[in-house]
C-alpha cells in the first residue's frame, strides 16, 4: 500500500515524499483511514511502528480541508489592534483544533517537530509545544499566535487552563499518546480534568502499549464506538534487536564491563540507562574522562540544556547518551546501535520501551543488561513480560566470580517455578541467600546515592526512578517500589 492510497492531501503527500517516507506501517495502514473517516481509535502498537504519523497524518489532513477559520484576528493581532487604538490590550485565549497529551517533554517536541515536517507546505496550519522547563512568557507567545495544533504534557497544559490562557471549546481532535505512560507517572486526575474541559464532539484517538486494565477503563470512557486496533502489544519480540544479559559481582565489576562493552567497534551511538539522575551524572562524567563523547540526559535538567543535548546525540556530537527513564519514550535516533540498562527497570514495560531506543526503522540493535546477582527476579519478571528468555553472556577477562546461572525452562516466561525462594533444590543455585529474596518486607529507607566506583556489594541496586524519592534497594531487598510514580519536572 502506499500512502496516496490512504486518501491524503496533496500537500501532506509531497511532504512526505520530500522527507523519504516510503509506504505507510501497519499501524499508519490501518489508523489513518480510520481516523479520516472520522472514527475514535484505541491503538495498541510497539514503539517504533511509526504511530507518530498514524494520528498526525489523519488529522493534518483534516485541518487542511476545512474552510479557513472565520474567527479573524488571532489573539496576537488583537493586542496589536487594542495597542494601536490606545486601549489596554487583554489576552485572548487560544482556541486550538487539536490537542496532543504526551507524558514528556522529549516525546512532545519529538511530536512537534515530526508535524512541523509532515505540515511543511500547509502555510495556515502552526503546531506549538506546551510543556515543563519552558519560560512561561514564551509559551505565552506561543499561545498568542493561536496555534491549531497544541502539543502538550499535562502538567504545564493544566496551569494554563487554570489561567484562562487556553480555551479548548473548539477543540475537534484529541490524542493521548503514550496513555499507559501518563498513568503510570499519575497523571490520571490531570487527564480526566483535560477530558472533560474538551467538547463531547470531539474524535478521540488513545495510542498505548496496552489497552488492558486502568487505560482500558479510561479509554471506555473517553471514546465513543472506538474502532480497536491491535498491531504489536509491548509484550511481543523485538526480533531485530539482540538482548543479553551479563552477570556482574559488584560495582566495580559493573562498571569495568561497561567500559569494555562501550568500546565495541560495532557501536555506533548507544543510550545507558541508569535509575538515578545522580549516576547519570556521574556516570557521564567518569566516561567522558575516559575517552568517550558523553552526555547526560535527566528531569533536574532545565528543558534548554535536555534539547541541545538531544541536538547534539542526533547530529553525532555525543556517542553514549546517559539517560534516566525520562528518555526512555521520545528518542528516536536510527543510528543507535546499542542500548545498555546499567540498572534494570522498575517495570517490565518500561524494559521493552527502554530497548525500543535501538533497532529504529527496521535496523538491528543490541540490548544488553548488566546484573546484580540479587535481581534475578526482575530478570524472571521482564522475561514472563516478553514471554521470551534473554541468554547470559560472559565476556572472557570479566567473568563473574559467581555462578548466576540458574536452569530455566524451555516454556516462554523464564526460570523454573521456585527458583530464588530461599530453598533451592539439590543441584539448584538460588540467585540470593534464604531470607533476602526480593520478595521479603518492605522496609522504608532514605534513598542515599554513592559516589561512582565505591565497591559495596549490591548496594548499587536501585529502585525505580528518576525523581522517586526514597525508591531504591537496601542490601538485596526493595522498599517504596508500590508507591505511584508521579511526574519528574513537568511543571
Amino acid at each position: 500500500m502506499t500512502f496516496e492510497a490512504l486518501g491524503l492531501n496533496t500537500s501532506i503527500l509531497k511532504a512526505l515524499t520530500d522527507a523519504g517516507y516510503t509506504k505507510p506501517t501497519p499501524v499508519q495502514e490501518q489508523a489513518v483511514p480510520a481516523a479520516i473517516a472520522g472514527k475514535d481509535l484505541l491503538v495498541s502498537s510497539q514503539t517504533g511502528s511509526g504511530k507518530t504519523a498514524a494520528f498526525m497524518l489523519p488529522s493534518l489532513h483534516r485541518l487542511a480541508e476545512l474552510e479557513p477559520s472565520a474567527a479573524g484576528k488571532t489573539p496576537n493581532q488583537e493586542m496589536q489592534a487594542a495597542r494601536a487604538r490606545g486601549e489596554r490590550p487583554r489576552f485572548k485565549a487560544a482556541q486550538p483544533k487539536m490537542l496532543v497529551l504526551t507524558p514528556t517533554r522529549e516525546l512532545a517536541l519529538q511530536v512537534t517537530t515530526n508535524t512541523d515536517k509532515y505540515s511543511v507546505n500547509l502555510r495556515r496550519i502552526k503546531a506549538v509545544s506546551i510543556l515543563g522547563g519552558m519560560p512561561y512568557p514564551k509559551q505565552m507567545q506561543l499561545l498568542a499566535k493561536n496555534p491549531e495544533i497544541l502539543v502538550a504534557t499535562p502538567g504545564r497544559l493544566i496551569d494554563h487552563m487554570e489561567s484562562g490562557k487556553i480555551d479548548f471549546s473548539q477543540l475537534e481532535i484529541l490524542v493521548l499518546d503514550e496513555a499507559d505512560r501518563m498513568l503510570d507517572m499519575g497523571f490520571i486526575d490531570d487527564i480526566e480534568k483535560i477530558v472533560e474541559a474538551t467538547p463531547s464532539s470531539r474524535q478521540t484517538m488513545l495510542f498505548s502499549a496496552t489497552l488492558d486494565g486502568v487505560v482500558g477503563n479510561m479509554a471506555r470512557r473517553i471514546t465513543k464506538e472506538p474502532q480497536i486496533i491491535q498491531i504489536m502489544s509491548a509484550a511481543n519480540k523485538h526480533e531485530n534487536i539482540t538482548q543479553r544479559v551479563h552477570f556482574v559481582d559488584d560495582l566495580s565489576h559493573k562498571n569495568r564491563l561497561l567500559d569494555h562493552l562501550l568500546r565495541d567497534e560495532t557501536l555506533d551511538q548507544a543510550v545507558v540507562f541508569t535509575a538515578t539522575k545522580r549516576d547519570a551524572d556521574t556516570i557521564a562524567d567518569r566516561l567522558n574522562i575516559a575517552g568517550f563523547s558523553a552526555a547526560a540526559l535527566h528531569g533536574d535538567m532545565h528543558q534548554g540544556a535536555r534539547n541541545r543535548t538531544l541536538d547534539s546525540l542526533r547530529r553525532g556530537q555525543v556517542k553514549i547518551l546517559i539517560a534516566t527513564d525520562v528518555a526512555a519514550r521520545g528518542i528516536d535516533v536510527p543510528s543507535i546501535t546499542h542500548v545498555f540498562n546499567y540498572d534494570l527497570p522498575k517495570f517490565p514495560e518500561d524494559y521493552v520501551h527502554r530497548i525500543g531506543r535501538t533497532g529504529r526503522a527496521g535496523r538491528n540493535g543490541h540490548a544488553i543488561s548488566l546484573v546484580n546477582h540479587a535481581e534475578g527476579m526482575h530478570v524472571k519478571r521482564i522475561e514472563r513480560f516478553t514471554k521470551q528468555l534473554i541468554p547470559v553472556n560472559v565476556v572472557e577477562g570479566y567473568e563473574p566470580k559467581k555462578s548466576s546461572v540458574a536452569p530455566r525452562s524451555s516454556r516462554p516466561g523464564g526460570w523454573k517455578p521456585g527458583d530464588n525462594r530461599g530453598g533451592a533444590k539439590p543441584g539448584q543455585r538460588s540467585f540470593s541467600k534464604p531470607g533476602s529474596s526480593s520478595n521479603g518486607p518492605r522496609r522504608e529507607g532514605n534513598g542515599e546515592s554513592r559516589s561512582f566506583g565505591e565497591n559495596r556489594g549490591h548496594s548499587e541496586n536501585r529502585g525505580s526512578g528518576e525523581g522517586y524519592k526514597g525508591g531504591g534497594y537496601k542490601g538485596n531487598t526493595p522498599y517504596n517500589s508500590d508507591r505511584p510514580r508521579r511526574s519528574y519536572g513537568d511543571r
